[in-house]
């Protein structure tokens, strides 16, 4: 049976109680007689073991196969790009000569 928490709007008491899903929430304090609400708090989960990343279970053939896909998207360079992008080296004629 699941624990659920109330809060008394009046007093502030806090009280958990174990319901059914099933159960009427309730809505009187014990304490005070007040009214009362449920009060949800975040639930903690932990993933363990593996298999919860992309990078969990893959096997070396399926790694090649992404990487493959990767180099197979990107556009491949045409003969009309320009060759500036490689850097310039100066040929042996036109360095000057120390005499």
């Amino acid at each position: 049976m699941p624990t659920y928490e109330y809060r008394c709007a009046d007093c502030g008491a806090d009280l958990e109680v174990q319901q059914k899903f099933t159960d009427d929430p309730l809505t009187v304090c014990p304490t005070c007689q007040g009214s009362l609400h449920k009060v949800f708090s975040p639930v903690g989960v932990v993933f363990k073991g593996s298999g919860f990343y992309a990078t969990d279970n893959r096997s070396s053939t399926d790694k090649g196969k992404a990487s493959s896909e990767k180099k197979a998207a990107k556009p491949a360079a045409t003969k009309d790009a320009p060759a500036a992008a490689k850097p310039a080296t100066p040929s042996a004629s036109s360095t000057p000569t120390a005499s």
